[in-house]
């Protein structure tokens, strides 16, 4: 059977509300882990700077910056029966995403609502409904698998997808999140045994290697130890750590202003995928990646500044 497409991109279909409000506060409080928490006077109306809504999520996201760089792309994932739900799959169908692999369960769509409050990190209200409902009987094959952070019930069905493939000689991008790095050690090795390049960053990797986070070093050397493949692990504003045929490669990112941090991460690992499918140069490929990143967070919305 020949490939229908380049790319399959798995993971969550998102509806994001951002919010600004006219009054809010930040206030210290030993509650939180931050330390800090977001204020509102109670019983109040309270008043909106401005909203807007875009769509999102680590599928959608992903998928975008594939097409983007100009190859044949699918999402394969679930939204609700409901506005949302159709919404979504409307704004793929004008970016020309394949939206035949979108199972319509019976759910309420994802949806986040985001506070970005100016000069501190954003805060996100994540409701996450119908993304966990997808069935995997009925896979596609294609060149590519890029599998962004399954969470929930979904988890559990990232062992299908990598068997498929696997099976089916489908190379794979591994993005997994914390609900895949808390599946069972022996089902995640096997799993990792099958991945060609897996994708985390330092708090995920942290989490794998059970190191402490700014124990960079350690968290790569045994991340070499557990996998064999190419390693990425992206730093924030740091950086990556990038692990390519038996070597370390460590860059530096430029610092720029950010409006809005929201899917930085899936935009550089998506980025860096595309590089590195049409020139296997890995260097070439975390330029890409740092570019759709600083791209992305110079406007409100994981996929408005997208390259």
């Amino acid at each position: 059977m020949v490939n229908k497409y380049d790319v399959i991109t798995f993971g969550s279909a998102t509806w994001d509300i951002y919010l600004t409000p006219k009054e809010m506060s930040l206030i210290p409080s030993s509650d939180f882990i931050s330390g800090e928490a977001i204020a509102f006077n109670l019983g109040s109306k309270i008043g909106l700077k401005k909203t807007s809504f875009n769509i999102g999520g680590g599928g959608v996201n992903s998928a975008h910056t594939f097409k983007g760089q100009g190859f044949k792309v699918a999402y394969f994932g679930s939204v609700g029966d409901d506005i949302l739900g159709s919404e979504i799959i409307n704004k793929l169908k004008k970016l020309k995403i394949e939206t035949k692999l979108i199972q319509v369960v019976k759910a309420s769509t994802n949806c986040s609502v985001i506070f970005n409050l100016k000069g501190k990190d954003r805060t996100v209200m994540v409701y996450r409904g119908a993304s966990e409902g997808f069935k995997v009987e009925k896979l596609s094959k294609a060149k590519w698998f890029y599998l962004a952070p399954l969470s929930g019930k979904s988890a559990s069905k990232t062992q299908t997808i990598i068997d498929f493939a696997f099976r089916n000689k489908i190379k794979v991008a591994f993005n997994p999140g914390n609900s895949q790095l808390s599946l069972p050690s022996k089902n995640l090795k096997n799993i990792l045994d099958k991945v060609d390049v897996l994708m985390l960053n330092q708090e995920e990797a942290s989490i794998l290697t059970k190191n402490k986070y700014q124990d960079e070093d350690k968290i790569i050397k045994d991340l070499i130890k557990l996998y064999k493949g190419t390693i990425v692990m992206t730093k924030g504003d740091r950086g990556v750590t990038v692990v390519y045929k038996e070597k370390i490669y460590i860059e530096k990112s430029k610092v720029i202003k950010a409006i809005d941090k929201t899917g930085a991460g899936d935009a550089f690992n998506s980025a860096f995928i595309s590089s590195l499918i049409k020139n296997d140069d890995v260097l070439k490929a975390i330029n890409l990646g740092f570019k759709n990143a600083s791209s992305c967070i110079k406007k409100e919305g994981s996929t408005n500044g997208l390259l």
